[in-house]
């Protein structure tokens, strides 16, 4: 009888699990996987309706408009990843392992960084590097030029530098924390049998990092591919990434069955890349077991 009970227990308790998983699971259908559905149906329904076909998706695919603007977001996105990569994690080891006044402040400060909204990141840059910004106004000052020479956020480059400046943080905050349980005692001890810092980077602290070095590369990039703020307050009117395709089919084309194809193609490539992330912190973590044991 006490088997039977504890049973008969164990059973309550999994359906009252499931019991309290339906409200949550209800909410999540109702406000993100419907409206998901309906832009996925919506991309096989012909402009003129009736039926279902790839029409739209032939249509697309068959326009160098799409291939292009494919190519510019997988390019900026990878490229802006690198670059957060490269500067956040500079910047994590100088605060995290250079003693210097501020250094607290200035990592409490990338808390709140990460709550700002990505225009207000591209607006301080248009005042400064903007053909009316401080750049250009500080070399007609210098020179009596009736223009200055800095106009580079209107190109693919000013989006880069943009979106590296706004997601940078995003890369170091794990990279700090990692940086915190990092043992200070192997860094003494490589320091005191004559490891230069070079060689402490890459052997102690790197390691170290890469898990937190994954994630937050990987978070930037799937950010980076569905960014839109950013490109669109540059005024960058050559750069068309895949957000801004979807903004201009359905907004000023009025194209709705081709904006949702591209909104899937946008959507199955972030999962993709959030799948081979998983995919990639599996192997490691199993890697990491195997050397452990």
């Amino acid at each position: 009888m006490t088997m039977e009970t504890a049973r008969e227990g164990a059973g309550r308790q999994h359906t009252t699990r499931r019991l309290w998983a339906l409200p949550p699971v209800a909410a999540l259908g109702l406000t993100f996987l419907y409206p998901l559905a309906l832009v996925v149906q919506q991309s096989f329904t012909p402009e003129a309706g009736g039926g279902h076909d790839l029409a739209g998706y032939r249509e697309v695919f068959a326009s160098a408009g799409f291939r292009e603007a494919l190519w510019t977001t997988v390019w900026i996105a990878v490229g802006s990843t690198a670059g957060c990569l490269v500067l956040g994690f500079a910047l994590a080891l100088v605060i995290a392992f250079v003693p210097f006044p501020g250094g607290k402040a200035l990592s409490r400060f990338i808390d709140v960084f990460l709550a700002f909204p990505s225009f207000l990141i591209t607006l301080a840059l248009l005042f400064v590097y903007g053909t009316a910004g401080m750049a250009n106004g500080l070399w007609t000052d210098v020179t009596g030029a009736g223009s200055g020479p800095v106009d580079f956020l209107h190109t693919p480059w000013g989006v880069l530098l943009a979106e590296i400046t706004y997601f940078t943080p995003f890369v170091m905050r794990p990279l700090l924390a990692a940086f915190s349980q990092v043992d200070t005692a192997q860094i003494e001890v490589a320091s005191s049998l004559g490891a230069k810092a070079p060689r402490i980077v890459r052997q102690v602290i790197l390691p170290e990092a890469l898990p937190s070095l994954a994630a937050g590369g990987s978070l930037v990039l799937v950010m980076c591919l569905n960014e839109f703020g950013i490109v669109l307050f540059t005024g960058a009117k050559d750069v068309t990434t895949l957000p801004i395709l979807v903004y201009s089919k359905a907004i000023l084309e009025s194209d709705y069955t081709g904006a949702c194809v591209v909104a899937v193609v946008n959507i199955v490539l972030s999962v993709a890349l959030y799948g081979l992330y998983r995919v990639v912190v599996a192997t490691t973590a199993a890697g990491g077991r195997r050397a452990g044991a």
